[in-house]
């Protein structure tokens, strides 16, 4: 890599991945620096045909970007995009004494730098600098003490690259042509997407059960009331939601005590005389301890729990506190904290809490990860002694300062005493009947003062984990105060929130946390998932469970879960150097006969059937709906739509799978059958008139298309109920866009519409929102004239918008991108290309990499249908 001696007086290079974080380390660095970012990778494999060079162009393995006739030699480009900040920095180097190479500490940082000395080609030295904060003692010592580029974290991040390409790139195409295009499949994310689908299934599967117990109030001789819950008669245990089968609703175990509504309202009178007394009480000590500092994952799961933070959300403020030197590096699996970190955190015990919250000697957290390419410390305030998160209040943005004070209680906590208490348990008995009433104090708080899991405000939250019991003897008589029936329902297991998710992908070891964010991101905006509002819980889509199903079915070792863990420790012993490359990938590949991706997939294409793959058994309805057969929903180009017999209906956008059940859907059926039935006949046209239900709602239709014609369809107004539409009515939705008359000055027409936001009246340029007391079917001309002699109320779309957010200037058309709001929801642009954000993202997640690339993804589509609409014209004749 490098080279000769440094030549004279020129300054020397460093280059890191961000704008951020190099204005971030220029403040510690003297004139003596010139500090760039690369923007971060400045090559990668080609992203589409278009990049592929012309020489690789005619091989088979091309479309890869990986020559796997010849070592798996991966064919690296450098991008349209960044071929600008290339030539930018060869520059800088021209000048440069020396080259330091500043790029983060984990494997995708080593990459970078791997690539910049590829690209660059430096004839000065290079020497990597490797921090784990960005302070100006931690940038001097890396200075002090720089390495060369770690050639198996270089080779570990190119394998884990090569080997999801093969995977996504492979796999995908048999998507395409078996389900639908444009879905993507992943090492990890199409296991994701199965864990999700497995989820709903037990839902759709789970069978409610109802039970009831009794509960109860009891108070001792000084009138101290509490609760109590019926936990046994005669020796029989009370069932709780745990005891029962969730695809039956019965029992497992017959010898516990199963009560109906009225055996237990039969009981409740039986003991209203009881005469009730204390027939034991337990009084335990208990020591709590407190967390380890955050490492990525726990990082993501508390601020998905806390603030309801995404995980790409929670990365990206992180990222921000790391660049500006608040926090130290955000990708890591350590719970270790560095000896100058835990001395500081002591002090902060001491001088914010008091001695008595300080252990004696410091905790020392150990983690079980065994990656080499992982940074070797937890996440925590950067520097010494830590900035108090009040301090910084007013120079962090409101999201910035939610995490930096969460990262800041969790590490002091991690250094405090444990939390010790005592839990007390009252057993109250009469005629074999046994109510027990739980209770718990804290002692001593310990860590808990600083910091309590998913609590915004630790003070309040110790008094709510108080439940003080009144004290009471053995033997003691009681008076029961209040007795009454209880009626319960198990329910089925929880979907995955995002950080449910991540925790259930790292307890088995598929993926790494650092990784979780982009998969969580790409399953959204694939649509395999959704998400509702109810808990922010991520819900699979009719397309997840038909790849899921064609996946499991023949190819189930891809998403295998201790196959594909499995595959993730063999990386890592790549990354340590442990297991050769060649070796693996080969064997990934090529395999054994049949074992080997590239053949597993030429043997399955002609095996699978898209129609079985695509079709989903709800089960077969009972009652009258039995007759037409068992139900199915059918993922199709187009939607997912269900289908008995010759029946179809259209399935409602967004609607949870575990919410279509036989009864729904026979519903569903009927409707669109009902909707074959027309209301009447148009008196012009002499043509049908129906009601219809669609994907995006229902609607009229006049016309049946049996006569080659295209139906006319006019959608209902807000609030109009289906059941209740006639032929009269429908004719009406139908003659809209009605002319009302001519205005009496301009003598243009004034026309009422019924739009995407609502009704409207026009003439000319004219327009105005009909108020709701006003509907276009009745709206007279006298009215409409009204409204538009009124001047028109100045939305967003008559005034300049103020961007959302403005990022860095786009590579492609030198702009700044910008974040809008439109009439269709938020969009991104860089002054000559817009693209609409996926649905389900938030504002706040939208960063410039994240930007930039739907811009790149939507100007490519842009080339590539013109194209298509030749060829299929040429196709044509």
């Amino acid at each position: 890599m490098a080279k000769k001696k440094a030549g004279g007086g020129g300054k020397s290079l460093v280059i890191v991945e961000s704008p951020a974080k190099a204005r971030t380390i220029g403040k510690f660095l003297g004139r003596g620096y010139a500090i760039e970012a690369s923007i971060g990778h400045i090559r990668d494999l080609p992203q589409g045909a278009k990049e592929i060079p012309a020489k690789y162009k005619n091989k088979d393995w091309a479309y890869l970007g990986v020559d796997v006739e010849h070592d798996f030699e991966p064919v690296y480009v450098v991008p349209k995009n960044k071929g600008q900040q290339v030539r930018k920095l060869k520059g800088l180097l021209k000048n440069a004494k020396e080259l330091y190479l500043a790029t983060d500490e984990d494997r995708e940082g080593e990459a970078i730098s791997w690539h910049l000395c590829e690209v660059l080609d430096p004839k000065v030295p290079v020497r990597r600098l490797v921090f784990h904060e960005i302070t100006e003692e931690a940038i001097r010592e890396a200075l002090e003490n720089p390495r060369s580029i770690d050639e198996n974290l270089v080779r570990a991040q190119e394998v884990r690259r090569i080997v999801d390409r093969l995977y996504g790139y492979d796999v995908s195409p048999l998507l395409w042509r078996k389900v639908r295009p444009r879905l993507s499949a992943g090492r990890v994310q199409s296991v994701a997407v199965r864990m999700i689908v497995e989820r709903e299934r037990q839902r759709m599967a789970f069978v409610s059960a109802a039970y009831w117990d009794l509960s109860a109030t009891f108070a001792n001789a000084a009138g101290k009331s509490f609760p109590a819950t019926f936990v046994s008669l005669a020796g029989r245990r009370v069932p709780a939601s745990r005891d029962f089968d969730p695809a039956t609703g019965k029992l497992k175990d017959h010898d516990l005590l199963f009560l109906d509504e009225g055996e237990a309202a039969d009981l409740c009178e039986r003991l209203r005389g009881a005469d009730w007394r204390v027939g034991k009480i337990e009084d335990k000590p208990y020591v709590t301890r407190p967390y380890p500092p955050f490492t990525t994952s726990t990082l993501q799961q508390e601020a998905n729990r806390k603030y309801g933070f995404t995980a790409r959300r929670t990365m990206q403020v992180a990222q921000s506190l790391y660049e500006t030197g608040h926090i130290t590096y955000m990708r890591t699996d350590s719970t270790s904290l560095a000896s100058v970190a835990v001395n500081a955190a002591r002090e902060l015990v001491a001088s914010q809490y008091g001695k008595e919250y300080l252990p004696a000697s410091p905790r020392i957290y150990r983690t079980k990860v065994k990656n080499a390419q992982e940074a070797h410390e937890a996440i925590r305030p950067a520097g010494h002694p830590f900035d108090l998160p009040d301090a910084l209040r007013g120079r962090l943005g409101p999201d910035e300062f939610k995490l930096y004070d969460l990262i800041w209680k969790r590490t002091i906590a991690s250094q405090m005493s444990d939390a010790r208490g005592r839990r007390m348990t009252i057993d109250v008995e009469a005629e074999e009947a046994v109510f027990q009433a739980v209770g718990k104090t804290i002692e001593f708080p310990g860590y808990l003062r600083a910091y309590v899991e998913g609590s915004d405000d630790p003070v309040s939250d110790l008094a709510d984990r108080e439940q003080v019991l009144p004290k009471v003897a053995l033997g003691e008589s009681l008076d029961c105060r209040s007795l009454e029936p209880k009626g319960h329902a198990t329910q089925p297991p929880n979907r995955y929130s995002e950080a449910a998710l991540t925790r259930a992908l790292e307890e088995m070891g598929i993926g790494r946390p650092s990784t979780y964010a982009s998969i969580i991101e790409t399953i959204l905006a694939r649509q395999y998932v959704f998400k509702i509002k109810r808990g922010n819980m991520l819900v699979p889509t009719w397309t997840a469970f038909a790849v899921a199903q064609l996946l499991e079915a023949h190819l189930p070792e891809l998403v295998d879960y201790q196959f594909t863990a499995e595959m993730e420790d063999e990386l890592d012993a790549i990354s340590r150097g442990e297991l050769n490359h060649l070796e693996y990938l080969r064997h990934f590949y090529f395999g054994n006969e049949h074992s080997g991706l590239k053949q597993l997939l030429q043997d399955k294409q002609d095996e699978i059937d898209a129609r079985d793959v695509c079709r989903l058994s709800l089960g077969k309805p009972k009652g009258q709906g039995a007759a037409a057969g068992e139900i199915f929903v059918r993922v199709g180009r187009y939607g997912p739509f269900l289908e008995q017999g010759d029946r179809r209906a259209s399935l409602p956008d967004k609607l949870p799978p575990d919410e279509l059940t036989i009864e729904a859907a026979l519903e569903l059926l009927d409707k669109a059958t009902a909707g074959d039935e027309p209301l009447g006949i148009c008196p012009e046209t002499h043509k049908p008139v129906f009601i219809k239900v669609g994907r995006f709602g229902p609607y009229v239709q006049r016309g049946s298309g049996d006569d080659g014609e295209k139906p006319q369809n006019a959608s209902l107004l807000k609030g109009m109920d289906p059941e209740r539409i006639d032929l009269e009515t429908a004719l009406k939705l139908l003659g809209l866009p009605r002319t009302l008359g001519e205005h009496p000055e301009s003598g243009q027409p004034v026309v009422a519409r019924n739009g995407r936001f609502g009704p409207y009246v026009t003439c000319g340029d004219e327009t105005r929102s009909l108020p709701e007391n006003l509907s276009p079917l009745d709206v007279s001309l006298d009215e409409a004239l009204r409204l538009l002699a009124q001047p028109k109320a100045r939305r967003g779309a008559a005034v300049r918008k103020e961007p959302l957010k403005q990022f860095d200037a786009s590579p492609v058309t030198g702009q700044p991108i910008r974040l809008m709001q439109g009439r269709y929801g938020p969009y991104v642009t860089d002054g000559e290309t817009n693209a609409s954000l996926p649905r389900g993202t938030e504002i706040e997640e939208v960063t410039f990499q994240f930007a930039n690339q739907l811009l790149q993804q939507r100007a490519e589509a842009k080339k590539k249908k013109p194209r298509e609409k030749a060829a299929a014209k040429k196709k044509k004749k």
